[in-house]
């Protein structure tokens, strides 16, 4: 489930990244922006993805990505509403839904690596005391 959830968002991320780039809907945000915010998201998206590719992913790495999430996702949501940004009315909900499908990446995330970790546990055996 981490493998499958890390890959997921790094496809939905590579491609926000290169319709943000090559296509620039027009949603308020300034073309600056757009550009740089597209540009990260290609690069996050190739990323997350090679990560989810690993055998074992990097815990460390995954809590990163976890909590990047949960702060774009947040972002996403106060820049909606609060206005930091002149957002068109197909801006605000693009923001809007991209923010809680960040949020849900990270959460199937968490679920993913606890589940890898409580998996991880039950393979453990305990080692033998004896010197024998």
């Amino acid at each position: 489930m981490l493998k499958f959830a890390l890959k997921l968002d790094g496809v939905a991320s590579f491609a926000l990244g290169l319709l943000t780039l090559l296509i620039r809907p027009e949603v308020g945000i300034p073309v600056g922006w757009q550009i740089g915010l597209g540009s990260f998201c290609v690069v996050y998206g190739a990323g997350v993805f090679f990560l989810g590719t690993r055998a074992t992913p990097d815990r460390r790495i995954v809590l990163l990505v976890i909590i990047g999430n949960l702060v774009w996702g947040l972002d996403s949501i106060l820049t909606a509403e609060l206005k930091w940004f002149p957002l068109t009315g197909t801006g605000v909900a693009l923001v809007l839904a991209q923010g809680l499908a960040v949020i849900g990446f990270a959460a199937l995330q968490f679920a993913g690596l606890k589940r890898a970790a409580s998996a991880n546990d039950r393979g453990t055996q305990p080692r033998s005391r004896s010197l024998a």
